[in-house]
């Protein structure tokens, strides 16, 4: 579906591609003449941002708006709150959302609550004075697993929404709103666009009305996309399902290795049956994800990993076509983060030669272990 939709209509002379639009303002025309609505894109939106939307709404079975970046997603949803309402959110999260919910809790715009997520029956408690129950499942970057249909239930029954950052699961591998979430975001940037070249966000809700109330946040804030980043990313996501399946296969296998690994002192991906989120994981996603984190025995040792590494680069962000790694605790929010934890976006290229890369930067590498696993370095 996401390679057949979204595209101009099968008219010869078409393009097979919505080319990039670089226009701010359309001709104005007869309301009866197709096409003269548009007059200014901030309000009316262009062809790519519209074929984008179009996608990511038919995948997550709802309706989409597209964004700025997905920080911008996350903040016009945040902003559908009344003032002084309070959120309910994960621990562990992403830092840019801490800092945000943090800045609006010391304004007073909203008052923030937070919870260890996985302890399910301590966050429904939380909820009979919540407005919002933010989710990240899998949480970035502990990995932790929640069970979206269990405490959006609950949430139902109090009259507390729930939004659900499915970035790291992307709409292939796992759908909140057919679980119960009012909201889910995505931050496009990451396997969405899937090659570091882009900043999109994207909200989607399930009524007509919420998705108003979005569009009418994106006008007045200013947060809407640009043309050339549309266009990249509806390129981008034409390939998501088979970047996904590649990154996924070898984060799975690294996964395996590296608990396997001396140096390593655990192990964070869903698809390791030790993993506490497993049985949550299996039951409500369609595959494990690309996005593994494993910790070492102290800051100073994950640095050296990252700096020896030449493969993998060390670099923030995720979801390209191209390994990253970083050691999260270092940024300003994560105290809860230990110290030695590396997270590793695992890309598309070839297993062996990534296994390689973190044998060589890895202390204490036992080197034989390379002939077993046949690696090689390939161009």
């Amino acid at each position: 579906m996401i390679i057949q939709e979204g595209r101009p209509d099968h008219r010869p002379g078409q393009p097979l591609n919505v080319p990039v639009i670089l226009a701010s303002n359309f001709r104005a025309g007869p309301p009866s003449i197709e096409g003269s609505g548009r007059e200014y894109s901030r309000d009316d939106g262009t062809p790519a941002w519209e074929a984008l939307e179009d996608i990511v709404g038919r995948l997550e079975d709802g309706s989409a708006v597209l964004f700025s970046s997905g920080m911008a997603a996350i903040a016009a949803v945040l902003d559908l709150l009344p003032l002084g309402a309070t959120v309910v959110t994960p621990v562990d999260c992403y830092s840019g959302v801490r800092a945000l919910l943090s800045d609006g809790d010391a304004i007073g715009r909203w008052k923030l609550r937070t919870v260890d997520m996985t302890r399910p029956d301590t966050v429904k408690d939380m909820l009979s004075e919540a407005d919002l129950l933010w989710l990240e499942t899998p949480s970035n970057p502990l990995l932790d697993l929640v069970d979206i249909r269990d405490l959006a239930t609950a949430a139902r029954g109090l009259g507390v929404a729930v939004a659900v950052d499915n970035t790291f699961a992307t709409p292939l591998l796992q759908n909140p709103l057919a679980l119960g979430a009012d909201f889910v975001v995505h931050s496009a940037t990451k396997f969405i666009g899937g090659h570091s070249d882009l900043l999109l966000g994207i909200a989607v809700c399930k009524e007509p009305a919420q998705r108003e109330l979005l569009i009418r946040r994106r006008e007045v804030a200013g947060a809407t996309p640009g043309a050339l980043e549309c266009f990249l990313a509806l390129r981008g996501i034409r390939t998501m399902s088979v970047r996904l399946v590649q990154s996924q296969d070898n984060a799975a296998e690294l996964a395996r290795r590296l608990s396997e690994h001396p140096a390593v002192a655990r192990v964070r991906y869903p698809g390791l049956p030790t993993h506490p989120g497993h049985d949550i994981a299996a039951a409500q996603m369609n595959g494990f994800g690309g996005v593994l984190s494993f910790e070492l025995a102290e800051a100073a040792t994950a640095d050296a990993v990252c700096a020896a590494v030449r493969i993998i680069h060390s670099a923030t962000s995720l979801g390209g076509v191209e390994s990253t790694i970083e050691r999260r605790a270092k940024l300003p929010g994560q105290e809860h983060v230990p110290p030695g934890l590396l997270r590793l976006s695992v890309g598309c290229e070839h297993i062996e030669d990534l296994w390689r890369d973190l044998l060589e930067a890895l202390p204490a590498a036992n080197i034989a272990t390379a002939g077993e696993h046949n690696i090689a370095l390939r161009a």
